[in-house]
């Protein structure tokens, strides 16, 4: 059963008694939920969505080893399970659809000595 978001509720300002309104920001690419009053600016910030940024920062700054395998004619590289159980808890989608993931990760190649892996769905 899903718990009631205080965030879906009509929340006044306590400063001014204007109603607050929903926006939503993206802190280094990472969206965070907010409450603000348009009338005194003041900001409120849903909670889980500053928890989650914070587990996303942590796992940003940490260097990750990887091992890089001879699959065929193609190398894999074994992703951390942390980033994955992030990814994961992230889009609860992606733990019902595994079989589709071949279309949401994507690998690009952004300098002689960097690759990257993007988890997102491919945009039509």
């Amino acid at each position: 059963m899903k718990m009631p978001d205080l965030f879906d509720e009509i929340i006044t300002c306590k400063n001014c008694g204007k109603k607050m309104s929903k926006e939503t920001i993206i802190k280094n690419g990472f969206p965070i939920r907010m409450l603000k009053c348009d009338k005194c600016g003041k900001k409120i910030y849903h909670p889980a969505d500053i928890e989650e940024y914070k587990r996303f920062s942590s796992l940003r700054q940490r260097p990750f080893s990887v091992k890089l395998r001879m699959v065929g004619n193609s190398y894999t590289v074994s992703i951390p399970k942390e980033i994955i159980n992030f990814q994961t808890h992230m889009h609860k989608e992606m733990q019902k659809q595994m079989d589709e993931m071949n279309k949401i990760v994507h690998l690009c190649l952004e300098g002689p000595k960097k690759i990257s892996l993007l988890f997102e769905e491919e945009k039509e």
